[in-house]
This record gives C-alpha cells, sequence and structure tokens, in this order.
C-alpha cells in the first residue's frame, strides 16, 4: 500500500498529515489484535476501524465498525470517537459517542492512533458504569450482570454478528437436503439394473415355435398327464391292430396252401 500526501488532506498541517500517515502504514502492515483499520488515503481526518468483539464477552462473536474524527488541531486536541454498529454498552451512547477518560482528560499527544484503538477494544472488556452515556445499561451493569449481558449479546446476534461462510440456513438448507436426496436416489434407480418384464406362456410359445408344456416333463395334474399323452401316442395306437389283421389274414391264406 503506497500512502500519498493529496491536497484533500488540507484540513491538517502537513507536519500531521506525514505523521499520521506512518502511524496508518505501521497499523496497516502491523494491526492490533482484533483490529482492523481501513485507510482512505484521500482523507486522514476520519479513520474507520473494524473492531472484533473480545471472547468471553457479551461482544464475541461480533465485528463493530466505529470512526475517529480528527480535529485541525490534532494531535494536541483528542479525537472523537463513534461507534457506527448498534451495541449496548454503558459508555457508548445510543448515537455512537464514545465516552473514555483517554479521549477526554487524559488525552495526549504523543499516545497515538494504536494506543486510541486499544483502548476502546478494552472498553468491550471493563466498562465503566460510574461514567456511563447509556443509563440504561449502565445501571443493568451493577444491579443485574447477566440481565446486562442478555442485552448486549442480543444487541450483538442483531447488528453485529459475524457473516459465516456457509450462509445455507433454514429453507434453503431443507431445499438443498431435499435436492440431494432426490439425486442421489435418482442416481441409485440409474445404477440399479432393470429386472426383465414378464413374458406370458402364449408369447413365449409364438417366439419361439415351440410348446412350452412338451419341453416340460413334470405334469401335476395327472388328468392333463394322461390327456398329453394319449394326445402324443394317438396314431401309433391305432396303427398296431391294423397291422395285426393283416398278418392274421396271410396266415390263413398260407394255410389253404
Amino acid at each position: 500500500m503506497s500512502l500519498t500526501l493529496k491536497a484533500t488532506n488540507e484540513n491538517l498541517p502537513p507536519n500531521v498529515i506525514r505523521q499520521l500517515a506512518k502511524e496508518l502504514k505501521n497499523l496497516d502492515e502491523s494491526p492490533p489484535e482484533g483490529i482492523n483499520v481501513i485507510i482512505n488515503d484521500d482523507d486522514f481526518t476520519t479513520i474507520f476501524a473494524d473492531i472484533e468483539g473480545p471472547a468471553g464477552t457479551p461482544y464475541e462473536n461480533g465485528v463493530f465498525r466505529m470512526k475517529l474524527l480528527l480535529s485541525r488541531d490534532f494531535p494536541h486536541s483528542p479525537p472523537k470517537g463513534f461507534f457506527l454498529t448498534k451495541i449496548f454498552h454503558p459508555n457508548i451512547a445510543t448515537s455512537g459517542e464514545i465516552c473514555v477518560n483517554t479521549l477526554k482528560k487524559d488525552w495526549n499527544p504523543g499516545l497515538g492512533l494504536r494506543h486510541v484503538l486499544l483502548v476502546v477494544r478494552c472498553l468491550l472488556i471493563e466498562p465503566f458504569p460510574e461514567s456511563a452515556l447509556n443509563e440504561q445499561a449502565g445501571k443493568m451493569l451493577l444491579e443485574n450482570y447477566e440481565e446486562y449481558a442478555r442485552h448486549a449479546r442480543l444487541y450483538t446476534g442483531i447488528h453485529a454478528l459475524k457473516p459465516k461462510n456457509k450462509s445455507k440456513t433454514g429453507a434453503i438448507s431443507e431445499s438443498t437436503t431435499a435436492l440431494n436426496v432426490d439425486k442421489s436416489s435418482t442416481a441409485s434407480s440409474e445404477n440399479t439394473p432393470s429386472m426383465p418384464p414378464a413374458v406370458s406362456t402364449s408369447t413365449a410359445s409364438r417366439a419361439f415355435g415351440t410348446n412350452l408344456q412338451d419341453q416340460n416333463p413334470t405334469v401335476s395334474d395327472p388328468a392333463v398327464g394322461a390327456a398329453a399323452a394319449r394326445k402324443k401316442d394317438g396314431p401309433m395306437a391305432s396303427k398296431v391292430p391294423v397291422d395285426k389283421k393283416k398278418m392274421d389274414a396271410r396266415k390263413k391264406s398260407l394255410k389253404r396252401l
């Protein structure tokens, strides 16, 4: 990243611009834990940062956008801090204004932007209800911490929750699951060999030109078996008596001779 001095920063003295350019470059190359600074080369008077909610606090898993406004007197006068993401916190007003001593009576021109951002993130770990801008949050923190934490988690879940990589939830997940089931069942039916259709006896007989009953030696019905035997042996049985009569006639003629 190259930070250049541009005319749009004319609200700040040149020496302050050079100092800010150096600080912002350092923050970009070596960011503080849980803090991501968004740099605009054209305007150093407004500095944005995303602050991750510290683990073990009601702000965990949240990302909170804030901004620092630098006046022409910076660094002799402290910057003003505002949360742009809605948050339930004793030291942050409903308008987003941040109340912390570092940005007021304890300000020192030599503190620098890194220190300011770290103080703001530490405020999410240890609020100061005695100097509350949000009186409801301050009173709740002093009287009933569990109720305060519940409210803070609710705000975090609604306004500051980190976007997840897997965004398929609810009906989208259900429709995707149903789609996968349909695909798997279709693939299963395609991979399963289909059974050949049943062929009737008459169709098979016509196809092969044979009587399937003749190819089955086992006959379960005796009447059917006898009828089949008579049909099969009929011509031969009627032929045998005719030959016997002819033989008897020949014998009689031979005796006469």
